[in-house]
């Protein structure tokens, strides 16, 4: 008896210990202190060198620190490496006992990327600093580099990678060209750009049948760069199960942050200001705080997007044409050029509510070398530039709160070509005029009779009588008039727009239902339990994005 307990004991402790993976080895860099002479297995015999550690192939469990307060030149590279899930690769940072706390720096300039990570699957990264502000002296060994990133995460071979956390790392001054270098005055009026740029995090998948899926940028800062802050550029929505949460990216060139062929995606807690800067002149000079392309279920919530600039677009968040299941919800949009709600066309199911805008739009075409007026609604039936409109199908907009100051024009437009149209429950406060415009992207829309069909558009607050145009084509069969009596209109934070009106208000929403003929609705549902600012809807819904307590 005693000897089968003992030898139920053994395989016991046999399986136990079998199922504990190895936690890997430590290996550290120093460029200070450092010699790649040495094996770089503790921080007395740190390797000094990226061109050392980038000879190095690491396992599962493997922890790759660098020494804070230290700067190292060049790129790193992992090429083919992979952890598990319970036992990633970590690059970070450590301290080396002098006291100094500053983040190590990778500076990438002259060379493609500060990190590249090609056919890598769980690795974190984080707690880096990571710069590369034009070409230096290293320009003539990468003379075919037609762009710079922070940090790339990319595909080479048809293989599902996964689980990438870029957490708590610093991007910042990224540029291609040298310093003094000027952007031809074309370039803004590209699409995305010609030239070489610098990108702050790209994820870039277009090789067939690879898949990236489980990519995690979180607790981030993407500063001054030339283009985009963080973007995503797949192939058949092959990229997958993305995550943007707490990010701050200030002063891009171009977007804060773009998605192309996104297959589920969910963004909130991100702080975005000042995309599209033109404050130097390598910037693209163009750029909305956030856009969509060709994506599929994607949540964009409790985000703020101020101060996007740029003659087209700009808005603060848009949806670009081909996506379905966009919902754009709970977030801040102040003083953004293009606009705060612009669908396009070819989009199916998407969604702007419970948002709050202040000041969006104010763009004027023909003024600074603005080629589209700024709109405050848009819905577009652009599909791109030699096809016909179409779209977008099934738009839902509702309780979100508008504010527009005196000195603005709230323009809007709708094209002819959309079809399903919800609009409720929303606070159109224009201080000043409202007019419409026809949409003007490439080809204006023709005006004319309307073709919009299934359209169910009633039940919003106007601060007075005509404040949407009588000749858009669509009209509120029972508008509200009145004063939602704002905390303090005009000013720049969600709290100032705390409706005080409380007859007018509280509880006169309507509950919100599917569009005649959308058998879709959201793909999250169409109700919400909670307002902007977190307060339980309890009854009926009230008007804007802010409950009344």
């Amino acid at each position: 008896m005693n000897r089968l307990f003992v030898v139920i004991l053994v395989g016991l402790l046999f399986i136990t210990c079998s199922k504990i993976d190895p936690t890997g080895n430590s290996f550290y860099v120093n460029s200070a202190q450092g010699s790649d002479s040495n094996d770089g297995k503790s921080p007395e015999t740190a390797w000094k060198s990226l061109e050392r550690t980038n000879m190095k192939s690491f396992e599962p469990g493997d922890k790759l620190l660098f020494c804070k307060g230290c700067t190292f030149f060049g790129t790193l590279v992992l090429e083919n490496v992979s952890g598990t899930r319970d036992n990633p690769i970590t690059i970070s940072s450590y301290e080396d006992g002098s006291g100094d706390n500053d983040l190590p720096i990778i500076d990438a300039k002259g060379f493609a990327n500060g990190v590249l990570l090609l056919n890598c699957s769980h690795i974190v990264l984080s707690k880096l600093e990571i710069t590369a502000n034009g070409k230096g002296l290293n320009a003539t060994q990468n003379n075919n580099i037609d762009m710079r990133c922070g940090v790339l995460v990319t595909t080479s071979e048809p293989k599902s990678f996964e689980n990438i956390l870029l957490k708590e790392n610093v991007i910042r001054d990224i540029f291609f060209e040298n310093e003094g270098f000027e952007r031809s005055s074309g370039e803004v009026h590209t699409p995305n750009g010609t030239q070489s740029y610098g990108w702050g995090i790209r994820f870039i998948n277009k090789t067939e049948d690879a898949y990236l899926k489980g990519m995690t940028v979180e607790s981030c800062e993407i500063i001054n760069v030339a283009h985009t802050g963080i973007k995503f550029t797949g192939k058949g929505k092959r990229i997958q199960n993305v995550k943007l949460y707490n990010n701050q990216v200030q002063e891009t060139g171009g977007p804060g942050i773009q998605m192309s062929n996104v297959q589920d995606g969910h963004v909130k807690d991100n702080a975005v200001n000042y995309s599209g800067s033109n404050n130097d002149s390598r910037k693209w000079g163009r750029g909305s705080g956030l856009w969509t392309w060709g994506c599929a279920d994607i949540v964009i919530e409790n985000n703020s997007f101020r101060n996007a600039n740029g003659p087209a677009d700009s808005a603060g968040c848009h949806i670009d044409f081909n996506c379905n299941n966009v919902i754009v919800q709970y977030n801040l949009s102040e003083n953004n050029a293009g606009g705060f709600c612009e669908i396009l066309g070819n989009n199916f199911n998407c969604a702007y509510r419970y948002n709050v805008s202040i000041n969006d739009g104010y763009r004027v075409k023909g003024t600074n070398g603005a080629f589209q007026e700024g709109k405050i609604f848009w819905l577009s039936g652009f599909a791109g530039k030699n096809n016909p409109r179409t779209g977008p199908f099934n738009s839902y907009f509702y309780n979100n709160t508008i504010y527009v100051k005196k000195d603005i024009v709230a323009k809007i437009a709708v094209d002819r070509a959309s079809s399903g149209v919800f609009i409720a429950n929303n606070i159109f406060c224009f201080e000043g005029k409202s007019e419409l415009v026809i949409g003007d992207q490439y080809k204006p829309d023709s005006s004319g009779e309307s073709l919009v069909e299934n359209i169910v558009f009633q039940n919003n607050l106007y601060l007075k009588e005509r404040d949407w145009p009588l000749d858009v084509l669509i009209q509120d069969s029972k508008p509200i008039i009145g004063n939602p009596e704002f905390a303090n209109a005009g000013g720049m934070e969600a709290e100032d727009y705390f409706p005080g009106n409380t007859g007018l208000i509280k509880d006169k929403g309507i509950q919100i239902y599917a569009i005649p003929n959308d058998e879709i609705g959201l793909f999250i549902g169409l109700g919400v339990k909670h307002d902007f600012i977190g307060n339980e809807i309890e009854g009926l819904p009230d008007l804007g994005a802010i409950e009344i307590k």
